[in-house]
C-alpha cells in the first residue's frame, strides 16, 4: 500500500514539475538549468520541448549506464517511461499555458516566481515519494558513487554546465543568446531552496503518509523512553539527565562540569564530539567548526539545496553533523546519568520525562569579564565574540528546532549563573525532584 501511495505522490509530483517548467520556461527570463539544452534544441528544430526532453534525458541514462556499468540497476531503468512521462506532461502543460504571454518585465519575474514556486512544490513530491529520480539527479549522484566527489558540489557543477551549453547552442543555431538568462539562475537558485524549506516545514507529512513504515521505529523510540524512565534513581529524584543551553560566557560549560562531579553524574561537551567524528567521518576539528555556526539560515538552505538527492551519507555536513550528535546524545542519555552540554540537546530529548531542561544565561558585564578573562581579550574584542557567538547559537538553534533560542518556554529551568553554583546547584537539585 505504502508502495503505491509512493507512486501515486510521484506522478501527481512529476505532473506539477511539468507545470513549473512550462511557467518558467513561458516567462522568457530563460528556462532551469536542466530544462536549458531542450528548450535551445526545440527553438531550432521541429520538435517540442517535450520530445526534446525525453530524448535529453535517453542520453543522461546512457551515460549513467556507461559511468556505472556494472553498478546499472534497475532504478536506473525506470528513468526512461518516466522522462517519457514527463516529457508529455511538459508539452501537455505548455498548450494548457499557451495563454501566458507576458510583455512586460513585471509581469515575466511574476510568472518565473510562480513557476518556481511550483516546480519547488513538485521536486518536494518527488524527494517524498523515494522511487525514482529524473535523469538529471540520477546522472550526478551516479558521478558522484563512481568518482567519489562530494554531490553538493558535482550538482552545481552540472547545473553550470548545462546552462553553459545551452547558451553555446543558442548561439550556433540562433546567433543570439536564447533560453539561458537571469531567470536560468534565479530557478538555479529558488527551486532547491523552496522543496528544502518545504521539506522541514512539512515534516511531519511523511510519518502520516507512510505509517505502516514509520510504525516500527515509534514502537522502538517508546521501548526506550520507558526503559529510561523506568531505570530512574530510587530515591526523590525524579530525574536522571540534565541537559544544558547556555549563553556564551555564562560559564555552563565549568558550572555543568562541576555539577556532574557533586551528583556522580557522567558529563558530556567535547566528548560529543569525538564520538560523532567517529560516525561520519570528519575530523574533530571540523565538527567543532561547524556544530553551531550558522551565520545565515536563508544563505545555508539557498546552498544545501543542492543535496536534496543525495544519499544519507552525502547530505549536507552540517546537516550530517547535527543528526549524528543527535543519535549521539540519545546513546549517551539511555546509558544512565549524565549532563549534557548544548547541540540543542533539550529539542532532541523534548519528549523524555526523565530529562531536566536547564538554560544558563547572565549578565554581559559578567560575560565579558569571563570571556576577557579565558580567551585574553580586550573588553571590546570579548563584546564582539559574545556577540558573535550568541547570533550563531541562536540561529543554529531556531534553524534545527524551529525554537527560540533561550525561550523560557522550551525549558523546566533558567537560571542566571551571576547567583552562584551553590545557588545554581540548590534550584537544580530541588527541580529534579519535580
Amino acid at each position: 500500500m505504502n508502495k503505491l501511495k509512493r507512486y501515486v505522490i510521484f506522478l501527481i509530483g512529476l505532473f506539477v514539475n511539468s507545470l513549473g517548467v512550462s511557467l518558467i520556461t513561458k516567462a522568457s527570463l530563460g528556462t532551469s538549468p536542466i530544462s536549458s539544452i531542450p528548450y535551445v534544441l526545440s527553438l531550432s528544430f521541429p520538435f517540442t520541448l517535450g520530445n526534446f526532453t525525453i530524448f535529453f534525458s535517453v542520453f543522461l541514462i546512457l551515460l549513467q549506464l556507461l559511468i556505472l556499468r556494472k553498478n546499472f540497476k534497475l532504478e536506473h531503468v525506470l528513468q526512461i517511461p518516466v522522462s517519457i512521462v514527463f516529457g508529455y506532461f511538459i508539452d501537455l502543460t505548455m498548450l494548457l499555458f499557451t495563454w501566458v504571454n507576458p510583455q512586460n518585465y513585471v509581469m515575466k519575474i511574476v510568472y518565473l516566481l510562480i513557476g518556481c514556486l511550483i516546480l519547488g512544490i513538485g521536486v518536494y513530491m518527488e524527494v517524498l515519494a523515494d522511487v525514482v529520480m529524473l535523469p538529471g539527479e540520477s546522472f550526478v549522484r551516479a558521478s558522484v558513487l563512481t568518482w567519489k566527489t562530494n554531490f553538493g558540489t558535482t550538482k552545481i557543477c552540472f547545473d553550470v554546465s548545462m546552462a553553459v551549453i545551452a547558451a553555446i547552442l543558442s548561439f550556433v543555431f540562433t546567433g543570439h543568446l536564447n533560453g539561458v538568462r537571469e531567470g536560468t539562475v534565479i530557478a538555479a537558485l529558488l527551486v532547491g531552496f523552496i522543496a528544502r524549506v518545504l521539506g522541514k516545514k512539512l515534516a511531519f507529512v511523511k510519518p502520516i503518509l507512510f505509517q505502516e513504515e514509520f510504525a516500527g521505529e515509534n514502537v522502538e523510540s517508546s521501548g526506550e523512553a520507558d526503559v529510561a524512565f523506568a531505570d530512574k534513581t530510587a530515591d526523590k529524584v525524579q530525574r536522571n539527565v540534565i541537559v544544558i543551553g547556555r549563553q556564551f560566557g555564562s560559564g555552563g560549560h565549568d558550572i555543568g562540569k562541576a555539577l556532574a562531579e557533586k551528583l556522580g553524574y557522567a558529563f558530556y561537551d567535547q566528548e560529543i564530539i569525538e564520538m560523532t567524528a567517529g560516525t561520519t567521518g570528519y575530523t574533530p576539528e571540523f565538527i567543532q567548526k561547524k556544530e553551531e555556526m550558522m551565520t545565515s539560515s536563508f544563505l545555508y538552505d539557498l546552498v544545501n539545496q543542492m543535496y536534496m538527492y543525495a544519499q544519507p551519507d552525502e547530505e549536507a555536513p552540517k546537516d550530517k553533523i547535527y543528526e549524528a550528535e543527535s543519535k549521539v546524545v540519545r546513546e549517551l542519555v539511555a546509558k544512565g546519568n549524565c549532563v549534557i552540554i548544548g547541540r540543542c540537546s533539550d529539542y532532541t530529548l523534548r519528549d523524555n520525562k526523565n530529562c531536566l531542561r536547564v538554560f544558563f544565561s547572565a549578565p554581559i558585564e559578567n560575560r565579558m569579564k569571563r570571556v576577557m578573562d579565558r580567551l585574553h581579550l580586550s573588553e571590546k574584542d570579548a563584546k564582539q565574540k559574545i556577540q558573535k557567538e550568541d547570533k550563531w547559537r541562536a540561529d543554529n538553534y531556531r534553524y534545527y528546532t524551529g525554537r527560540i533560542w533561550g525561550a523560557s518556554a522550551n525549558f523546566d529551568l533558567t537560571v542566571n549563573t551571576a547567583l552562584g553554583e551553590e545557588y545554581i546547584e540548590m534550584c537544580i537539585r530541588e527541580a529534579m525532584k519535580r
